[in-house]
């Protein structure tokens, strides 16, 4: 894995691209920043000095450098697919977003889950911290990440391999880049050699999670629920049926609704389907099966 201060602006300069002759002189003059004229002979008279009394816009270079290539090669530039990429990202790591209070880890009132894992405080208000029960640590966070992720990279196998393979890796960058600044800057892991090591392990549960999901998509809710416990609720034996089943129903939903959008809107809009929480599932979780009504009936579980 590459560190986050290798991510330069020339990741961002497109590969193969149509050749287009950029003028760096109007794009300097657009940013207040003339660049030098070259030498001229010398003149006796001496040039008047122009006076500017209108303030130059305050443009940034690099973004509009970026729009100019974005222009130049399409929707399937680099930087177009960055940005895109960056802003789906975001909306999949916010979900069950966290931090650690300020002073927490030296006043000794951090708290340690069973297996060492430092438990932190919701940035905001979710469910899967809230309703589902899961506590905000490092663990929850990148694999609620990496189901919503995992949508993404379900919905992008239906395009282009090129297409694919380009979102697909961008996506990775930004989870990967993130949770090595987590763990530096959350966890103050300061070692790099740790980090990595654990970067590697995180990459298999990714790898484990795409399998594992992939196959309870094939084969039914009951091994899709199965992936979901080993993954999310670390194979707890005293797990919340409930909350597992609402998660299975809420994948299922997720594909579904990415599915039912065309291309471009998952390119422009893909993370508006994350805005359907996951809570929203228990009303139909809550809703016995058909087989099973008559034995809720007898137990009464259910009115008749």
């Amino acid at each position: 894995m590459a560190c986050p201060s290798c991510r330069t602006t020339l990741n961002l300069i497109p590969k193969g691209t149509p050749t287009a002759a950029i003028s760096l002189r109007r794009l300097s003059s657009q940013c207040g920043r003339p660049m030098p004229s070259p030498p001229r002979s010398q003149s006796r008279t001496p040039r008047r000095r122009t006076l500017h009394t209108t303030p130059s816009p305050c443009f940034s270079l690099r973004e509009l450098i970026g729009k100019r290539i974005a222009s130049m090669a399409g929707s399937q530039s680099p930087y177009f697919i960055y940005t895109s990429t960056e802003r789906l990202y975001k909306a999949c790591a916010s979900q069950a977003d966290y931090e650690i209070p300020a002073g927490s880890r030296k006043n000794g009132t951090l708290k340690l889950t069973e297996e060492g894992e430092e438990i932190g405080v919701s940035k905001n208000p979710n469910p899967w911290h809230d309703e589902l029960g899961l506590l905000p640590t490092f663990s929850t966070w990148a694999h609620v990440t990496m189901l919503h992720l995992y949508l993404l990279v379900v919905r992008l196998r239906n395009t282009e391999k090129s297409h694919q393979t380009a979102w697909q890796e961008q996506l990775v960058n930004h989870f990967f880049y993130q949770a090595e600044q987590k763990m530096e800057d959350v966890h103050e892991l300061h070692s790099r050699v740790i980090r990595q090591t654990y970067l590697k392990d995180l990459f298999v549960q990714w790898r484990g999670l795409i399998l594992s999901c992939d196959e309870g998509m094939v084969k039914g809710d009951a091994v899709l629920a199965a992936a979901v416990w080993r993954n999310l609720f670390k194979a707890n034996e005293d797990v919340d049926l409930r909350s597992l089943a609402a998660v299975v129903s809420w994948i299922r939903g997720g594909v579904k609704s990415l599915d039912a959008l065309p291309d471009e809107l998952v390119d422009d809009r893909g993370e508006l389907v994350f805005k359907s929480p996951v809570s929203g599932e228990f009303k139909g979780v809550d809703v016995p099966a058909v087989v099973m009504r008559d034995e809720f009936q007898k137990e009464g579980l259910v009115k008749p």
